[in-house]
């Protein structure tokens, strides 16, 4: 008997996004990133297509039912045999299916791909900033993710880290850590701040701010326990950013809502951006305290 749907998207999933960062990797390798401004402040390189074309075109053929929106837009599916994953992770397929998730069909299902999240920290060397995401929403709701990290560096000198997580089941790949209590620290964006971003931030009066690239990276700081919260009171962020961050967070027992505290949908004709920020938590912290703190002006700021 086949594995459910969630679980076999899941675990092709996880090897396409191994194989997407190796093709990262040698982008950067020969040099020549081939970068295109799509708008202001928002880069699209060689390893963004090239990511992209490898994980649609490799879901794509084994789950042609299932709707993928990747952030790159349409991507020519005809690729290169070695860009084409057909291969499952097998480990993660034996595992047991939760059982609210066992009867989803193909229509239910949208996978939301940032092949390449990071881009301005990738064409700048921040390489450790970098993850390709793929999210799977069911319906309306991120149910699992996969976070890898290209250029995560073991002590055994191996580099690339897959993170999975999956409600219903918990999480993968890295050792869950929580943040001390007796500070809190926030994660926020490196490089599109604001003063409506700045107000926010000031209103928690955290003790430290770590500010870095990606939505998947920042995730991660809370994952990691470098964070207790990550707050970014802005519309800079958009579905494909926070399918999987989302997912991931919530199967490790964290939360990720707008900054009035709702969670986004994720259904296939809904707008791309989130046009309400985005605030995640994880541990001790009361993520509705944090959206009480959150100032009017703010608020007001992000309704217009």
């Amino acid at each position: 008997m086949s594995s459910p749907l969630v679980m076999r998207i899941m675990s092709l999933s996880i090897n396409t996004a191994k194989r997407a960062g190796s093709i990262i990797r040698d982008v950067m390798q020969k040099g020549n990133l081939g970068i295109v401004e799509k708008a202001k402040d928002d880069l699209q390189t060689e390893a963004d297509r090239s990511a992209q074309q490898c994980i649609i075109a490799s879901l794509s053929k084994q789950f042609p039912k299932v709707n993928i929106i990747g952030e790159e837009g349409s991507s020519d599916l005809n690729v290169s045999h070695d860009w084409l994953v057909t291969e499952m992770d097998l480990e993660f397929l034996s595992k047991t299916c939760p059982s609210d998730l066992i009867d989803v069909k193909d229509e239910d299902c949208i996978v939301w791909v940032d092949p390449l999240d990071g881009t301005s920290e990738y064409t700048q060397g921040f390489l450790e900033h970098v993850t390709v995401l793929i999210g799977i929403a069911v319906k309306n709701s991120p149910v699992g993710g996969v976070i890898h990290q290209p250029y995560y560096k073991h002590d055994t000198g191996e580099v690339g880290r897959t993170i999975w997580g999956l409600k219903g089941i918990g999480c993968g790949g890295f050792e869950l850590k929580t943040a001390p209590d007796d500070t809190f620290i926030i994660t926020t964006t490196r490089s599109h701040s604001n003063p409506i971003v700045q107000s926010a931030l000031e209103a928690l009066s955290p003790s430290e701010v770590i500010k870095v690239g990606g939505a998947g990276y920042k995730v991660l700081q809370l994952l990691e326990g470098k964070a207790h919260a990550y707050v970014f009171a802005s519309p800079g962020c958009k579905k494909w950013d926070t399918c999987a961050p989302e997912a991931v967070l919530e199967a490790a027992g964290g939360t990720l809502t707008n900054m009035f505290g709702d969670h986004y949908e994720y259904h296939v004709d809904v707008e791309h951006p989130n046009r309400e920020g985005v605030l995640a938590t994880i541990g001790t912290i009361s993520h509705s305290d944090i959206v009480k703190k959150i100032p009017q002006n703010v608020k007001d700021a992000l309704k217009k």
